[in-house]
């Protein structure tokens, strides 16, 4: 826990007058957050002195695991939170906990990969193409681990794989790798929230500082999770990272700031002030190309934060990813914080969240294309995002160049080639994508008991 002391800024110089000029409504705030690398822009906006900035004294507190912190943020112990970007929307539908949280800003694209056990990593071994040197070939396709699932079936042992939570990235990745390589990662019903049904693998809830002592132990042979639990598990020679999300879903969204939408309508000016303390930390992340990760890197090894070793940490944050040790690539993308309009909270994501929740049956009926649109206009707000970000740019403090002023709030469509089942997204037609996966419901489409209908 990070508490300012009001001391600290006794003086006027502290804050600008051009941002002074906002009065807010609240300035004493603290915002929850879950220890992984991508929380950075909290970590940052606050030591770097961009909240105080703003006027805002800001205190920061790790989370237990993601329902802690929603819950939190939902009873108002918590002013905001680095969220789940399932989380908002979920909560805003009523699937789980039912509260209208909205975000203004989305923290980050790609961060995650998927990690199985060296046992696994043995036996998908022959399954996998090599490249000259040697090494595996990369992405590596989950068809690499079908043979190993269906041998584990024949035995009469199920095959159980974790994830972080049931609407998270992680979830989604995890089921879509999974069904791209032909394995059915299961259903959710009304009546069955496991998850399960019909599954091949089996996932469950992991919180993310615990995945690699749950694969050490052999409860899971696999996880989906955020860094640095992959590289951890590199560095303690307990699994191997088989893909990243970059490889799955080039540069796709990740975690959003998440704050109730009661908050945002009685503190505007406040959560203007918020979203352009962390419009500044994410760009400090990415300028001079990722210049500064390594003083990143040093700030979120501290206790306080994620609190992992600095080398596990730079591993993944600093442009490379390691995957069998030894195995160390360029990757200078997988941590992205501000360029590609990483910030910007697009429809378009929201939209690929919902049809997620509706392909495994976490929405259980079918819904109009109409009613993809409408939902994630009411949890995404690109306006407040603008308004933050033409202050910035006001103040001199970020360039006009680098925000998509004139968009509609959703992305040009995804091509087909940087998806790793090689299916196009287009946020404006979720019905007519979620018809072109072979695995996962469509249509009319639910579950009924542990059967498909319709």
């Amino acid at each position: 826990m990070k508490k300012l002391l009001l001391g600290l800024v006794a003086t006027t110089a502290l804050v600008s007058p051009a941002l002074a000029e906002l009065e807010l409504e609240k300035d004493e705030l603290t915002f929850g957050f879950i220890k992984l690398t991508d929380m950075a822009p909290l970590a940052v906006a606050y030591e770097n002195g961009y909240f105080l900035d703003e006027g805002l004294f800001v205190t920061l507190e790790a989370q237990a695991n993601w329902k802690v912190l929603l819950d939190g943020v939902i009873d108002g112990q918590l002013d905001g939170a680095h969220m789940l970007a399932g989380q908002p929307l979920a909560a805003t539908i009523g699937y789980g906990t039912e509260a209208h949280i909205i975000t203004p800003f989305s923290m980050d694209l790609n961060g995650n990969g998927i990690t199985v056990s060296n046992e696994i990593w043995e036996e998908m071994k022959p399954n996998i193409p090599v490249m000259e040197d040697g090494r595996p070939q990369h992405p590596i396709s989950a068809e690499a681990l079908a043979p190993v699932v269906e041998k584990y079936k024949s035995e009469g042992k199920p095959f159980n794989m974790g994830m972080v939570f049931p609407v998270s990235t992680h979830n989604y990745e995890l089921r879509y790798w999974l069904a791209a390589g032909g394995l059915h990662p299961g259903f959710y019903s009304p009546d069955n929230v496991t998850g399960q049904i019909g599954a091949d693998v089996f996932l469950s809830v992991t919180p993310p500082p615990q995945m690699p002592a749950t694969l050490e132990a052999g409860t899971i042979y696999g996880y989906c999770v955020g860094e640095p639990w992959n590289q951890q598990a590199v560095f303690k020679g307990i699994g191997v990272p088989v893909i990243t999300d970059y490889e799955l879903w080039k540069n796709n969204p990740e975690k959003v700031f998440g704050i109730t939408a009661e908050f945002a309508e009685e503190y505007p000016n406040t959560t203007l002030a918020v979203t352009k303390a962390l419009i500044r930390a994410a760009q400090w992340l990415d300028e001079n190309d990722n210049a500064n990760r390594p003083e990143a890197v040093e700030i979120l090894s501290r206790a306080e934060y994620v609190g992992a070793d600095y080398d596990v940490i730079a591993n993944s944050m600093t442009g490379t990813f390691e995957y069998e040790k030894g195995d160390k690539r360029e990757v200078p993308d997988f941590n992205v914080f501000f360029r590609y309009n990483a910030t910007y909270p697009f429809y378009s994501d929201a939209v690929w969240y919902l049809t997620q929740m509706r392909r495994w049956g976490q929405i259980a009926d079918a819904k109009p294309d109409s009613w993809y649109d409408e939902v994630a206009k009411s949890v995404y707000k690109p306006e407040i995002y603008l308004e933050a970000a033409r202050l910035l740019v006001d103040e001199g403090l970020a360039d006009e160049a680098d925000f998509p002023w004139d968009s509609d709030g959703y992305k040009a469509p995804t091509p087909a080639e940087d998806i790793i089942d090689g299916i196009a997204y287009d946020g404006r037609t979720p019905n007519a994508y979620l018809e072109s996966m072979s695995i996962g419901l469509k249509g009319e489409q639910k579950i009924v008991g542990s059967d498909v209908q319709g």
